[in-house]
């Protein structure tokens, strides 16, 4: 058991890549749902709805990462504005 934990804590990435992987992740979730949200609202839920979401997430994921790693320090800035620290 303990080899299988080893193991997994091996494919882990540095702490150094956490802003990157939280981008990747907030990215790839967020252009989804609004590709859903947005291809119903424009087009309505027809026989090619998930076809054009998933023609729109094409664009929109790799838009979505660069645009979620250009806003993140301004966004923890803003945090740190707006909150109290510990």
């Amino acid at each position: 058991m303990q080899e299988l934990s080893q193991t997994r804590s091996n494919r882990k990435l540095r702490p150094a890549a956490t802003p990157y992987v939280f981008a990747l992740y907030m990215s790839a979730i967020m252009a989804c749902l609004m590709c859903f949200v947005i291809t119903a609202a424009n087009s309505g839920i027809n026989d090619d709805y998930l076809r054009n979401v998933f023609k729109a997430y094409q664009l929109a994921m790799p838009v979505a990462f660069l645009c979620v790693l250009m806003v993140r320090p301004v966004v923890v800035r803003l945090v740190a504005i707006t909150v109290h620290p510990h």
